[in-house]
């Protein structure tokens, strides 16, 4: 795993509530009617992995934005600190001296590596020897591209929107889909609650409307939904990244037309392997 250890972080997160702690972090209090929740990115859709208590202190190395805007306790805000164990914890709810800035976190470097230390890092280029499970994946990872021109992004599993696996591209009717990269073809289906894929839906249908899915190297999958009509390939096909795979829509499940896009650790794709694709896409070179 890439993720930095919990385990002898405690001593490093807890101390006196000073302005600025030995190892020159910012020093904090948490401001919270609950718990807050520690999470491995900076995004409230990422695993959280402890919680701290209301007036817990924290040490705060440096803050990066996040994909929007939290109202927590203490301030409004799209900040998140990251602490001295690698983690996060929305600003939101942190306590500290306004005479003390916080720095910027610098871009994480990280080696490359297989589907299972994409979750929350990038960007893709490492300055590491890559040797093992990496250096093979190094070498056959596929070309990556923008599946639709850039736009606005919504998020992955935001606070209002939990259940949300995967981000929404807003684009004209029309607009082709491309893959995202090389793979197979392996689902093309229409999937509403309503009368039919071929017909505008709205946000009270229920499914993904007409939608694909293509399973990459390493067994990446990525979903691409809500397509105007029944897209131009079939199961089984080979697809070059790039390639035309339909055009957005907005069947299914949907208040205008966009494509709503999921990018899959594992084959099948699950609810349990969806990550968010903002940082996915920015660790393969092709950033959203």
């Amino acid at each position: 795993m890439l993720f930095v250890a919990l385990a002898g972080a405690t001593a490093a997160l807890f101390g006196e509530p000073t302005s600025a702690t030995a190892n020159g972090a910012v020093a904090g209090t948490v401001v919270v009617k609950g718990s807050l929740a520690v999470r491995v990115a900076a995004t409230a859709g990422s695993a959280h992995v402890e919680f701290l208590r209301n007036k817990a202190k924290v040490s705060v190395v440096c803050q990066v934005r996040g994909d929007e805007r939290i109202k927590g306790r203490v301030r409004s805000t799209d900040r998140w600190d990251r602490l001295t164990n690698g983690r996060y914890v929305s600003d939101a709810f942190i306590k500290r001296d306004r005479n003390i800035a916080v720095p910027a976190c610098a871009p994480t470097v990280v080696p490359a590596g297989p589907a299972a230390a994409y979750r929350g890092i990038g960007p893709a280029r490492s300055v590491y020897p890559l040797t093992g499970p990496a250096a093979t994946f190094e070498q056959n990872k596929p070309l990556w591209t923008l599946p639709v021109p850039p736009t606005e992004v919504g998020g992955f599993r935001t606070v209002g929107r939990p259940e949300h696996d995967g981000v929404d591209l807003p684009q004209a009717r029309n607009t082709p889909i491309v893959a995202a990269a090389a793979g197979v073809v392996v689902t093309v289906r229409c999937n509403t609650s309503g009368p039919s894929c071929d017909v505008d839906g709205s946000p009270g249908i229920r499914g993904c409307g007409w939608y694909v899915e293509v399973v990459h190297p390493d067994r990446i999958t990525t979903r691409y939904c809500h397509m105007v009509r029944q897209p131009e390939v079939v199961v089984g096909d080979a697809v070059e990244s790039g390639q035309v795979l339909g055009f957005v829509g907005t069947s299914g499940h949907s208040s205008g037309p966009h494509l709503h896009f999921e990018v899959h650790l594992g084959d099948p794709a699950t609810r349990e392997n969806a990550i968010d694709p903002v940082p996915f896409m920015q660790f393969v070179g092709a950033p959203l």
